[in-house]
């Protein structure tokens, strides 16, 4: 008898172990035990790595190397868009538009899931004349992006990654002049691209931001306006029949205003440094 109360015992203590273990094992898988990696070389488990919450956008040939943005920039991410190259993983439905196309199909592939900042910037390097409007001696991308306050970027909303305000301030272009500079590229297209563009007859008497298209803006910053007008920006772009020089062109004096700065946005350019890339300068 004592004998069967033994075994009684054991077995009862048996079944609720094993009611216990599948209760914990279920637990863990629902709480996402499944979706730590191992490490298949050593059999041990790992921590899976966050994506940083920082992108680099850029948009390049075929032709043009830019294992750069990879290797000197690992902890960003990256989103190189291939524009004329159709089966490129990040591509552009039509190679048109100069950068203002990348840009703002990257804003129209990621609305929904943007990282806190994001950095667009164009394919080269460094070195002189190719990287000319790129800062400090070098002309470098790469040391840009990496002295980037991005808690600037933050409470700015939009940096110019160019704090040297020439070409393009104080009054680069003067929408409103008749008859226009044929000098300032795009200034007598540029009162009517901003009707269309922005649906409104405000055009601003005098544009000026420094040059040349390559900057930084927060997430918040890029939700301020909807989806549906970034469509309408990318769809003018498609769709105009300026050349590209032109409507590159345009966009490149617009940005700043798309993404919340007045007509004229030329911060001084010491504080420029200062802020945005920690710089104080030594004269």
């Amino acid at each position: 008898m004592a004998r069967t109360s033994l075994r009684l015992g054991v077995a009862f203590i048996l079944l609720i172990s094993v009611l216990w273990f599948r209760s914990t094992l279920a637990s863990l898988w629902n709480n996402g035990f499944h979706s730590i990696p191992v490490d298949v070389r050593n059999g041990t488990a790992s921590a899976m790595p966050e994506k940083p919450d920082r992108v680099v956008v850029v948009g390049k040939m075929k032709h043009e190397d830019t294992e750069w943005v990879i290797e000197d920039l690992y902890d960003w991410q990256h989103a190189i868009y291939i524009v004329d190259d159709p089966t490129a993983p990040l591509t552009v439905p039509k190679n048109k538009g100069h950068e203002g196309n990348v840009y703002l199909q990257y804003i129209l592939d990621n609305y929904h899931a943007l990282p806190s900042t994001i950095v667009f910037l164009h394919s080269h390097r460094d070195g002189y004349p190719l990287a000319w409007h790129t800062e400090f001696d070098t002309h470098s991308n790469p040391i840009t992006v990496q002295r980037l306050k991005t808690d600037f970027v933050q409470r700015n909303g939009y940096v110019n990654m160019r704090c040297n305000p020439y070409p393009g301030c104080p009054n680069e272009l003067l929408p409103l002049r008749n008859p226009p500079d044929p000098m300032r590229g795009p200034e007598y297209v540029y009162g009517s691209a901003w009707e269309k563009l922005f649906n409104n007859t405000n055009v601003p008497e005098v544009v000026g931001a420094a040059c040349c298209a390559q900057f930084a803006v927060s997430r918040e910053q890029v939700l301020k306006r909807g989806y549906g007008e970034y469509e309408w920006f990318h769809s003018w772009l498609m769709e105009t029949e300026l050349p590209d020089e032109i409507s590159g062109r345009v966009l490149e004096y617009m940005w700043h205003v798309i993404f919340g700065k007045e007509a004229v946005y030329c911060p001084d350019m010491e504080q420029c440094y200062r802020d945005v890339y920690g710089v104080y300068l030594d004269y």
